[in-house]
């Protein structure tokens, strides 16, 4: 597996808001669940480099791409991405109210949101849109979010 896609301190961040695996049957229990830090690795490696998912190399990854969109989808339906965010942001939500004038106050937070698609369009799953589910497509938004706050993050602390 690469370690350059999930290193050990975006993995300490990621890993408690992940749903735990389930219990292996007693008997006939099947093949051993792949580790879901490599299953994350190939799921970063399809957000950063935009293939498709039969196409992720196993080998290098440490999981097929089926196992990775797999877990993929266990993860958003156990809305992990909204609690890693509220977890590590904590931010709130600012909405402009109905019948107030908020354009200079809400202006002045404009630029930290152009900054970010700035930092978006970095990722090549999100440029053109590959995902047609929306689910899909909410869950590779989040995670890059996270990441664009881990790197700005680690800048800050080194």
């Amino acid at each position: 597996m690469r370690t350059d896609l999930v290193p050990d301190t975006l993995w300490e961040r990621v890993a408690p808001p992940l749903p735990p695996a389930p219990e292996r049957r007693r008997r006939c229990p099947g093949r051993l669940r792949v580790p879901d830090r490599a299953a994350l690795a190939g799921v970063m490696y399809v957000l950063r480099t935009g293939v498709a998912w039969r196409d992720v190399p196993a080998e290098t990854v440490g999981c097929s791409g089926v196992t990775a969109w797999r877990r993929l989808r266990d993860w958003t339906e156990a809305g992990v991405w909204p609690r890693l965010h509220a977890a590590r942001k904590r931010i709130g939500v600012r909405i402009a109210r109905k019948g107030i004038e908020s354009s200079e106050r809400l202006g002045r937070r404009r630029w930290g949101i152009e900054r970010t698609m700035s930092w978006l369009s970095g990722y090549r799953r999100l440029s053109p849109r590959y995902e047609r589910d929306p689910r899909n497509y909410l869950a590779f938004l989040g995670l890059a979010t996270a990441l664009c706050c881990y790197k700005r993050f680690i800048r800050l602390t080194t």
